[in-house]
């Protein structure tokens, strides 16, 4: 479990494929040497088991099913990724629950630079429209974030300097694939409405 609350950005300094399916990546971070085996990592949404580690970097190793959900196939030698460790007991919730299942990739269509901040509008597939509500909660590349603006299969969110200047968001483009999760508690319910019968909210 995470709160969406980037720690850092890491490097990806290898990245192999594996049996012809998954990839195995090995990135620098500070916080590398504190790292165990077995400890889950959000790397741009996703979690993942760390398999090995030393002093500069850890390991991880991503599965078929992980690649076809998420943007992390398009990972390359020097990419940067938002990380973040899991949840504490002893730490505070600061952004929302997170789960670090990665939900569907969605395409940025839009970055516009405002005065203060910047505007990302992001299109994904209309499947899971009711998913997204204004002002609700969405992790975009493991980040914890609020909607702006529903605009039916789209969505705007308004980023603010320092999660600009803090996360890999600032090197993102138009038409640059990045990882969603949408809120799990919207999602539970609108299971639960389909299944009474009330698939649309």
């Amino acid at each position: 479990m995470f709160t969406g609350i980037v720690q850092e950005v890491g490097k990806v300094v290898d990245i192999k494929s594996l049996n012809a399916g998954g990839q195995e990546m090995k990135i620098a971070c500070s916080f590398a040497d504190s790292c165990h085996e077995d400890e889950s990592i959000s790397i741009n949404g996703a979690c993942h088991t760390v398999t090995a580690f030393d002093k500069k970097t850890f390991t991880v190793q991503s599965v078929e099913e992980t690649l076809r959900k998420t943007s992390l196939g398009a990972l390359e030698q020097g990419s940067p990724v938002n990380l973040e460790r899991s949840l504490s007991l002893q730490g505070g919730i600061e952004g929302h629950l997170v789960q670090g299942h990665v939900d569907i990739a969605g395409i940025v269509t839009e970055i516009e630079k405002e005065k203060t901040g910047w505007l990302l509008t992001i299109e994904y597939p209309e499947e899971f429209k009711n998913m997204i509500v204004g002002r609700g909660s969405v992790t975009i590349e493991g980040i914890s974030m609020t909607v702006a603006r529903d605009t039916g299969n789209s969505f705007v969110v308004a980023i603010i300097p320092y999660t600009w200047n803090h996360t890999n968001l600032k090197d993102k483009s138009v038409g640059d694939a990045v990882n969603l999760e949408f809120d799990i508690i919207g999602k539970y319910v609108v299971k639960y409405l389909a299944g009474i019968g009330r698939d649309s909210l």
